[in-house]
């Protein structure tokens, strides 16, 4: 089984009529993973705390529709966090949100996750808020300490990030040396302002850089670089396809933990399922079957 943790919320996307509108959608980096990796018909559990109140409860009805397991998942009465997303000419989204006070910050460290675990991924702004984040931050040592492959996708949100220093310094020094595969994109990379050979020598055995229209990269511990190129299609916006990078990832990665990588194969994986999500409105990643046609 592969467990993603991290927040649930609501993008409210702009629509083009009636102007102004917008359009309530599930999201959340982590949500959009595990929804992703149960269409890619992986076995997959979230692992969040989740309003009770209706945008939660529709949040958790498009997870149980993917066949995602919902065992790890808490429950509370507080609001779900809302995102606003800004969309630029070429698909492009930057976000705003509201999370005063919300469910999924309250996230708290949960028993020990199920023997048959093979994977965990966290990310976005589960990463950030307090006092999830230390919840989280908990969460990814103790199964790295036990064995269990983990992805990092820091999904930078600049604004949510109120000390970016202390916030590198976390990165760096308390989260990348329990980390076995780091996902980030080029504004990710930038705006943390490291280098690859730095963050793979604090401790994860691949980074992985999402480069838009110009594809994926990565780099191994054993000086291996290998890409992908990306698909070419008729861009929509681009919700969620980094997040379904991350499914593609550890759809291919949490087969045989530990054993060889065939990366370029992992990575034109991960390329077009990306690629499909750009074609949708909102996140929408695709299903196994869309993957073989």
């Amino acid at each position: 089984m592969i467990v993603v943790g991290g927040e649930a919320l609501i993008d409210l996307v702009p629509v083009a009529r009636p102007p102004g509108a917008l359009l309530p959608r599930p999201g959340g980096g982590p949500y959009n993973t595990a929804l992703a990796l149960g269409r890619l018909g992986a076995e997959v559990a979230f692992c969040s705390r989740v309003s009770s109140d209706g945008f939660g409860e529709s949040l958790l009805a498009g997870l149980r529709a993917a066949g995602v397991d919902l065992s790890l998942v808490q429950r509370g009465p507080e609001p779900t966090t809302l995102a606003v997303p800004s969309l630029a000419p070429d698909g492009s989204a930057s976000y705003g949100f509201y999370v005063e006070g919300t469910a999924d910050r309250l996230f708290t460290l949960p028993p020990a996750l199920p023997d048959g675990v093979r994977a965990l991924a966290l990310g976005t702004c589960s990463l950030v808020l307090e006092p999830g984040a230390s919840a989280y931050e908990a969460l990814l040592r103790r199964e790295s300490r036990r064995g269990v492959l983990t992805l990092l996708d820091p999904n930078i949100r600049p604004a949510l990030i109120a000390d970016p220093a202390a916030y590198r310094a976390r990165f760096l020094e308390r989260l990348l040396p329990h980390t076995s595969v780091l996902k980030l994109s080029e504004e990710d990379a930038a705006w943390l302002g490291g280098r690859v050979e730095d963050w793979l020598a604090a401790g994860p055995s691949a980074v992985v850089l999402t480069r838009g229209a110009k594809g994926l990269t990565a780099w191994t511990r054993e000086g291996g670089q290998y890409s992908a190129a990306a698909r070419p299609v008729a861009v929509v916006d681009t919700i969620g396809a980094g997040d379904t990078v991350n499914a593609a990832l550890l759809h291919r990665l949490a087969r045989a933990p530990g054993g060889p990588v065939d990366w370029p194969e992992v990575l034109a994986h991960a390329a077009h399922a990306a690629a499909l999500t750009c074609t949708r409105a909102g996140a929408e990643p695709p299903y196994a079957a869309e993957l073989s046609e």
